[in-house]
C-alpha cells in the first residue's frame, strides 16, 4: 500500500503479524535477551517486514523502538459515549484538530465514522511531544477480527486499511432433550441465540412451538462457524442439518445449496419445509387466544374469534407470513394499527393491534416471507399488547394453526438425485461430529461441543 513507518512512532505487532505495511498495535511486548532481532525507525517497509517474518518464524513478537527517546508513545483505549462523534471524541482527548480530521477523511473512504456505537472500543496511538500530542494511528475494532486503521505515513498523511484475522471453518454439533422449552434446551447446551432463531424460523411451518413441544422432546442441530486462530467467534455460517423428535415423530431438514449463495431447506425426501405461509409470524410469543367461539375480554360477551393472538413484549418485530403485495395499511376500526397482505393461492394474512409499522412498506409494496412489516403494540380494542393475527382464504378467515399451507418448492429429477447426495454427506458429517467429540471427551474428560 506503500505505506512508511512515521520516523517518531514506536510500533508493535502481534505474534510478528504484519498485513501490508500496517501493523497491529497492542500492548509493548519486549524481545527476549540475545534474540538478535534489532529495529529503528529508520528501516524500509520491506526491512521491517522481512525482519518481522523472520522473528514470527522463531516464535518471536518484535517491537520497533523509535529513535527519538526524547518522544514518548501514548496508547490510548477511548470509549464512545452518548451524542460523540468520531472527530470530537479525538479532539476531547487532545488530539490536534488537523490531525484528527485527517486521520477522520482517510477513514472515511473504508468506514463511515457515523457508525461508531456507544461502548465501542477506539486505541489511538500518539508521541507525546507537546500540548497537543502527534497523532500516529486510529485503530477501531467494527467486529468480531475485524479491525480498521487510519495510520500516519512518511509524508505525514494518513491511510486506512482493513486488518482482517485469518480465520478457520469449525463445525458445530449440538443435541440436546427438552425438558421446558426448546430455547432453554439449546442456550443451555451453547446454542447461539441467533442460529437458535433460524432454525425456530425454519421449523415454525410445521411445528407450533406454543403447543407440540412436551417434557423429553428432543432436537439436533449442526452448522459451521469462523473463527480466528485464537477462538474468536467472527460469524456463524447457515444451518446445515437440523432435526426435532416429537412424541417419538422426527422432524429432518437439510440444507441445499441451488447456486453459489442461494440455499434452501428440504426434508429427507426433497419436499421444501417453507410453506407459502407461516403459522406464527413472530417469535418467542405465547398463544393467549385460539381461533373459534370465546367471551370477548372487552365487550364481555361471547363472539367468534376469527384469528390467533399471540401475547408478546410491546415493540416484538412482526414478520409478513409469506411473500405478497400490502393491500391495506392503516389504522382501522376496533383492529388498530391494522395491515393485510395478499398471497397466491386465494390466501391473505391480516395483522393487527401494532404499536407502528415500519419504515419502507406502503399499500402496493410487495414484501417477503420474514420481512419486519410491524410491531407489536395494543392499539384499537385491545386490553394489553398482542398480535392478532388472522389468515384469509378465499375472503374468508381460516385457522391458522390448521389450515394446509401448499410446499414451495420439490425437488425433482437430477437435481433430487444431486440433494440426496448432498443429503447423505451431511448424515455422514453428523456421525462424524459425534464420533470425534466422544474420542474427545474419552481423552479430556469433558464434553466436546465443536469439531475441527
Amino acid at each position: 500500500m506503500g505505506i512508511g513507518l512515521h520516523p517518531n512512532a514506536v510500533w508493535y505487532t502481534s505474534s510478528g503479524a504484519l498485513l501490508g505495511a500496517v501493523l497491529a498495535i497492542n500492548t509493548q511486548i519486549s524481545l527476549p535477551p540475545g534474540s538478535g532481532t534489532s529495529f529503528n525507525a529508520d528501516m524500509t517497509t520491506s526491512d521491517v517486514v522481512e525482519t518481522v517474518e523472520a522473528s514470527a518464524a522463531l516464535g518471536l513478537s518484535p517491537v520497533i523502538v523509535s529513535t527519538a527517546p526524547t518522544q514518548v508513545l501514548a496508547k490510548t483505549e477511548l470509549t464512545v459515549g452518548r451524542g460523540d462523534t468520531l472527530l470530537g471524541l479525538l479532539q476531547k482527548n487532545k488530539i490536534a484538530a488537523a490531525d484528527a480530521h485527517a486521520a477522520v477523511t482517510a477513514l472515511n473512504e473504508i468506514f463511515d465514522p457515523r457508525d461508531i456505537r456507544i461502548g465501542q472500543k477506539i486505541v489511538v496511538s500518539a508521541t507525546t511531544n507537546s500540548a497537543a500530542p502527534d497523532l500516529d494511528a486510529i485503530r477501531i475494532a467494527v467486529g468480531p477480527g475485524h479491525d480498521i486503521i487510519a495510520l500516519r505515513s512518511t509524508t505525514d498523511t494518513f491511510s486506512a486499511t482493513t486488518l482482517k484475522a485469518q480465520t478457520n471453518l469449525e463445525t458445530q454439533a449440538f443435541t440436546g432433550v427438552i425438558n421446558s422449552s426448546l430455547y432453554e434446551a439449546a442456550v443451555d447446551k451453547g446454542v447461539p441465540a441467533p442460529v437458535l432463531v433460524d432454525m425456530i424460523r425454519l421449523f415454525s411451518y410445521d411445528i407450533d412451538f406454543q403447543r407440540d413441544i412436551r417434557a423429553n422432546d428432543s432436537f439436533e442441530l449442526m452448522f459451521e462457524r469462523r473463527i480466528t486462530e485464537d477462538g474468536l467467534v467472527v460469524s456463524n455460517g447457515e444451518i446445515e442439518y437440523a432435526s426435532m423428535t416429537l412424541r417419538g415423530k422426527t422432524f429432518k431438514i437439510y440444507a441445499y445449496e441451488h447456486t453459489e449463495n442461494h440455499i434452501d431447506y428440504y426434508n429427507e425426501d426433497g419436499k421444501g419445509i417453507r410453506k407459502a405461509l407461516m403459522r406464527t409470524p413472530i417469535n418467542g410469543a405465547r398463544l393467549s387466544s385460539s381461533f373459534g367461539r370465546r367471551k370477548h375480554p372487552v365487550l364481555g360477551y361471547t363472539k367468534m374469534h376469527r384469528g390467533v393472538d399471540f401475547a408478546a413484549p410491546r415493540g416484538t418485530p412482526i414478520y409478513a407470513a409469506g411473500d405478497g403485495v400490502i393491500e391495506k395499511r392503516q389504522r382501522w376500526s376496533s383492529f388498530g394499527n391494522y395491515i393485510r397482505i395478499r398471497h397466491g393461492d386465494g390466501f391473505a394474512t391480516a395483522y393487527a393491534h401494532m404499536k407502528g409499522f415500519a419504515k419502507g412498506y406502503k399499500v402496493g409494496s410487495r414484501v417477503k416471507q420474514g420481512a419486519v412489516i410491524g410491531y407489536v403494540g395494543t392499539t384499537g380494542r385491545s386490553t394489553g399488547p398482542h398480535l392478532h393475527y388472522e389468515v384469509l382464504k378465499n375472503g374468508g378467515q381460516v385457522n391458522p394453526m390448521k389450515v394446509r399451507f401448499p410446499a414451495s418448492k420439490s425437488l425433482t429429477g437430477e437435481e433430487l438425485m444431486a440433494f440426496q447426495a448432498v443429503r447423505k454427506s451431511t448424515d455422514v458429517a453428523w456421525s462424524n461430529a459425534f464420533a470425534e467429540r466422544d474420542v474427545a471427551s474419552l481423552c479430556d474428560g469433558n464434553e466436546s461441543r465443536s469439531v475441527e
